[in-house]
């Protein structure tokens, strides 16, 4: 019984945490092209992201191969040592913690520099399609198509590395992230690469630093306190099983953006998000009885393989369906993708006009869409404007790149307001409230 509340409570999180949190993360990432629109979003958006990055961490320590070496390693660097005092034990295990803090914050670090190239070539569907087939890669070994590990000779050399007292414990900390990559990589890895498209280098090292603390507080908590851990199961496959959930819906979620006709089949009608928990919920439960099938000597065993694979697609496609309905606007402007278009019919209906720059990478861009365009008393008001819709993902295209020296566009988002003689009235730089925006426009005729 106790291995079913547990159970019950990996499923439950999936769908009272996974659900909001995905959804903030996929469309809150990462402000457009300053820290001051970054701290702005951070005070807002972001703030769920961080703690998905967290939990997802905690989450991690819970898997197979990084739960057990838990004890193992904190007895190594000396903390949790019965004869010396708790402050001791609490400092030991903070800097084993920074050390692994430190590797996978450089990576984050790194992954949102290169990321500034990266983003260029976002707006390729054959890009954006590899991309979400590396998330499937990395979503089949959490299902256990493959292990992500270093060859054994180097574990082992891993593991003698460090010593006793400060300086080993953060050693070790900064080793033991590799020695951990056969749970941790896959996920991390999808990380990372969403930070990559972000391009925001502070967001990059903060939330990867975030999710180390996550990874590192059971060795923290043992280390200090020398607290008893729950004896390893079954149920770790069911956390190795959530995060494959994840990692499919964010492959799913990328080829959403490069196709945007699949958008088109997503509704705000309750029944698209009903159906969507619906087969959440199906899915969950035929991975229930996988979990199950993954006790020690249960009759059920031979079902256990066929029932994940079963679990996969219903859970996959619900939990998308959900994401997909919490992240849609609940309706939206129509939108002109070719300014030369929409400045003739904005020109022969005498028309002012609205041209709003935004790329795939500019999470405040999304915040636009999501929250400003979509209100509906600015959806209204805008109704007697031409609205022109610039994507600047690509900022290597002569076309796009003509457009912004004509706006004199500088960074993303930007949004610029013409009156009826196509004379500019309003510029916005940044994430701008529906209230505020609606106040602006109201005075352009």
């Amino acid at each position: 019984m106790h291995v079913r509340q547990r159970l019950a409570a990996i499923m439950a999180a999936t769908a009272a945490f996974l659900i909001p949190a995905l959804a903030f993360a996929a469309e809150g990432a990462a402000s457009g092209s300053n820290t001051g629109q970054f701290e702005k979003a951070l005070s807002g958006g972001l703030a769920p992201a961080f703690l998905l990055a967290f939990v997802s961490g905690l989450g991690m320590s819970l898997t197979p191969c990084v739960y057990p070496m838990i004890a193992i390693t904190v007895s190594v660097f000396g903390a949790g040592n019965q004869s010396g005092s708790k402050a001791r034990g609490a400092m030991l295990s903070a800097f084993f913690v920074l050390g692994m803090a430190l590797l996978f914050s450089t990576l984050g670090v790194a992954s949102a520099l290169t990321g500034s190239v990266f983003g260029t070539y976002l707006s390729n569907p054959w890009v954006v399609g590899g991309i979400a087939l590396l998330f499937v890669v990395l979503a089949s070994s959490m299902f256990g198509a493959f292990e992500m590990a270093l060859p054994s000779s180097l574990n082992n050399k891993l593991a003698t590395v460090g010593g006793i007292g400060f300086g080993g414990a953060f050693v070790l900390g900064l080793v033991s992230a590799l020695v951990a990559a056969p749970c941790v990589g896959p996920f991390a890895t999808g990380l990372l690469l969403w930070i990559s498209t972000t391009k925001n280098v502070l967001l990059g090292g903060s939330i990867m630093f975030t999710m180390a603390c996550g990874l590192g507080m059971p060795f923290f908590l043992v280390g200090t306190f020398a607290v008893s851990l729950p004896k390893g199961g079954a149920w770790m496959v069911g956390v190795k099983w959530v995060f494959g959930v994840a990692l499919s819906v964010f492959a799913l979620y990328f080829l959403r953006n490069a196709f945007p006709s699949v958008s088109h089949l997503v509704t705000k009608a309750p029944i698209f998000l009903i159906s969507g928990l619906a087969l959440l919920l199906v899915g969950m439960g035929l991975a229930g009885v996988h979990v199950a099938g993954e006790r020690r000597r249960s009759p059920i065993a031979h079902l256990s393989k066929p029932f994940k694979l079963a679990s996969i697609p219903f859970a996959v496609i619900g939990l998308f369906m959900a994401v997909s309905w919490a992240v849609t606007p609940a309706g939206e402007l129509r939108w002109f993708e070719s300014e030369t278009q929409g400045m003739t019919v904005a020109r022969t209906e005498k028309k002012p006009m609205i041209v709003d720059f935004g790329a795939e990478w500019c999470a405040a861009c999304k915040e636009l869409a999501l929250h400003t365009f979509a209100d509906d008393k600015v959806r209204e008001e805008a109704g007697r404007f031409v609205a022109v819709k610039v994507y600047a993902t690509n900022d290597e295209d002569p076309q796009i790149n003509a457009l912004k020296d004509k706006y004199r566009v500088v960074g993303l988002p930007t949004v610029v307001v013409l009156d009826s003689d196509g004379k500019e009235k309003v510029r916005f730089n940044e994430f701008v409230e529906a209230e505020r925006f609606l106040t602006a426009i109201k005075t352009v005729n």
